[in-house]
């Protein structure tokens, strides 16, 4: 009998974590070149549909202050030097650039609800709108989907365009303590304590979307059982693991176009 090989030494893992920041300089930078490189991705992606779409984040001292995309810029023109801060009435403290009142004011109303969300996503995705047109939610028919298992909310209610900061405050009700929303007729939204979460969880999101959509174009959808959506979602579905899916993209972007971070 031949001997059994010796293991082949494997190189050990190298993954940092999310950092921690204790300057507050460094991480508003932080944020802000984060941003810059996920609204990029949505360009990329085809996330981008005329002047619409919004992706903030909440300023690390100033926390009634977010940074967002600025009105009519090009997403992938954006750098973390051409985002606008804004307060929480949407009007400018910081940039040269005026914000979309209608879309900030949604984002507004969820920031101040939840004090544990650094990071909000929206922009008009095609299947997350189809989805939305459904007026349904993202059922458990994939491992990916299971991250979105009982951790959702459905708007059952078309918010139209309006700076109306009472139906900011109804949109940030039905979200709850979630991570994700589908706005009926209008499509998805997605929150996050990093604004690589919120990116990944509004990436991840869509495409879970186009599956469902192509799934029930073919045939009969089956879906994963109670317990073993919920025994997923507690290993795919947290912001830690929605930040370490979300590190690949982060290093394409930063590294095909480092000229965001300026």
């Amino acid at each position: 009998m031949s001997e059994i090989p010796a293991p082949v030494p494997v190189e050990r893992l190298q993954f940092a974590l999310p950092p921690v920041h204790e300057d507050p300089e460094e991480e508003r930078a932080h944020r802000k070149r984060r941003l810059a490189g996920a609204l990029r991705l949505f360009a990329g992606f085809g996330y981008e549909e005329g002047v619409s779409g919004h992706i903030t984040a909440r300023d690390p001292e100033l926390s009634d202050c977010f940074w967002v995309n600025p009105f009519g810029v090009p997403f992938a023109e954006l750098t973390a030097s051409r985002l606008v801060l804004v307060d929480g009435d949407g009007r400018v403290v910081d940039g040269g650039h005026r914000v979309n009142q209608a879309a900030f004011a949604v984002h507004a109303g969820i920031h101040r609800s939840r004090p544990d969300v650094v990071a909000v996503a929206h922009s008009h995705a095609v299947y997350g709108r189809a989805l939305a047109a459904l007026g349904e939610p993202i059922e458990p028919i994939t491992q990916e989907a299971c991250a979105f298992y009982r951790d959702q909310a459905l708007y059952d209610a078309y918010t139209g365009v309006t700076p109306d900061a009472e139906e900011a405050r109804r949109i940030a009700t039905a979200l709850g303590p979630y991570k994700a929303i589908v706005l009926r007729n209008h499509g998805l939204l997605t929150v996050g304590g990093s604004v690589d979460a919120a990116a990944w969880w509004f990436i991840a999101m869509e495409r879970c979307a186009r599956v469902q959509l192509a799934a029930r174009t073919a045939g009969k959808v089956v879906r994963i059982g109670h317990r073993e959506a919920l025994a997923t979602r507690e290993h795919i579905g947290t912001d830690l693991a929605a930040w370490v899916n979300y590190q690949p993209l982060w290093r394409r972007i930063s590294r095909a176009e480092p000229e965001l971070l300026s």
